[in-house]
């Protein structure tokens, strides 16, 4: 368990005045919270292999626009009011 001294040693670094029972609660706190960290280092250590299968593969691939989506645009395109070779016209903003 974690001493009254280190808590408020922890407190006087942190620019933090505690009561007597503000320290006694950041004492059981932070001592349960030290016990968690134990738990968590007698954890099972991940393999290089359990590492790699999370990797993506062939994550930089070449853009390219599939057939449906190349039939969709000219619907769109073909269905706008007002248009100019592949490119739908619009009012200027600026």
């Amino acid at each position: 368990m974690i001493t009254k001294e280190e808590v408020l040693r922890i407190a006087k670094l942190a620019r933090l005045q505690l009561t007597d029972q503000e320290t006694e609660k950041m004492q059981r706190d932070l001592s349960s919270i030290l016990d968690y960290f134990d738990v968590l280092k007698k954890a099972p250590k991940a393999t290089k292999a359990a590492k790699g299968e999370h990797e993506k593969k062939n994550a930089l691939r070449k853009d390219e626009v599939g057939q449906k989506f190349a039939s969709l645009a000219n619907n769109l395109i073909q269905a706008a009011p007002d248009k100019k070779d592949d490119y739908i016209k619009v009012k200027q903003v600026f």
